[in-house]
């Protein structure tokens, strides 16, 4: 199953995943200002965050697959 699988918010809206993995090592700061410069420049939205017990995040991140309709 995958997780446009699980997820289908409206019929026909398609969405391309990305997973992200930053090290306990990144502060806090650093780590939403890499996600946001991310957000900004690629079109990604915030799906998941994910705090392992080691510290590791494991981030999920989104964007709409926008298809183009032939109208001709």
């Amino acid at each position: 199953m995958t997780r446009s699988d699980r997820r289908a918010p409206r019929p026909g809206v398609v969405w391309e995943f990305d997973k992200v993995s930053y090290s306990r090592e990144f502060p806090r700061n650093v780590v939403t200002k890499l996600l946001v410069e991310r957000a900004e420049h690629g079109g990604w939205e915030l799906d998941r965050v994910r705090i392992g017990a080691d510290g590791t995040r494991r981030v999920i991140l989104r964007r709409k697959i926008i298809r183009a309709v032939r109208t001709a």
